[in-house]
């Protein structure tokens, strides 16, 4: 029992946040104002298969490069099966390789110990929210508008096996 409410008030805190006093850059903006943005605008120019934490920046790239989105997200800091996640698969040079030609990343954090600000912790908390994401680690898949195409986790074997268990799903969505 106690344990259920240690989970209880652990996720109400979690939940709870302060607002943010500035509205955060946009890839819209960026691109409505390009010289405001201009050193921005160069940041967001990053190599396919490195992990974005934007959901604006991600979804621009799904749609330049017409790529799936892989979005993970997770607990870094204290989920056990979320490090097995990152150590098993995606910091494996087999992911990362099919990951840079295939998929956009985006990592959505919910970190204990690893500071975030405030802007970042509601967007993941809107995101979360707007996805369902009940347990971590959760890794949707979404199409370059959006939209969810398909939903998995942590799945033992290692990265090879990781990679064959996303193009089936791919594989599946573009079926439908």
């Amino acid at each position: 029992m106690k344990w259920i409410f240690l989970l209880l008030i652990t996720t109400v805190i979690t939940m709870l946040g302060c607002t943010p006093t500035e509205k955060p850059v946009t890839s819209d903006d960026v691109l409505n104002n390009p010289e405001k943005y201009a050193s921005e605008e160069e940041d967001m120019n990053l190599k396919p298969g490195e992990w974005l934490t934007d959901w604006d920046q991600a979804l621009s790239m799904a749609k330049k490069l017409n790529h799936p989105i892989l979005v993970d997200f997770t607990g870094s800091d204290w989920c056990i099966w979320c490090q097995k996640l990152e150590g098993e698969v995606f910091s494996k040079d087999k992911f990362k390789d099919y990951a840079k030609s295939n998929l956009i990343l985006l990592k959505l954090d919910f970190p204990r110990s690893i500071p975030q600000t405030d802007e970042v912790k509601k967007a993941n908390q809107e995101k979360m929210k707007e996805f369902n994401v009940e347990g971590y680690p959760t890794v949707v898949l979404l199409n370059t508008e959006g939209k969810e195409i398909a939903r998995t986790g942590y799945v033992p074997g290692g990265a090879e096996k990781y990679v064959l268990h996303l193009q089936d799903l791919l594989k599946q969505a573009t079926i439908k």
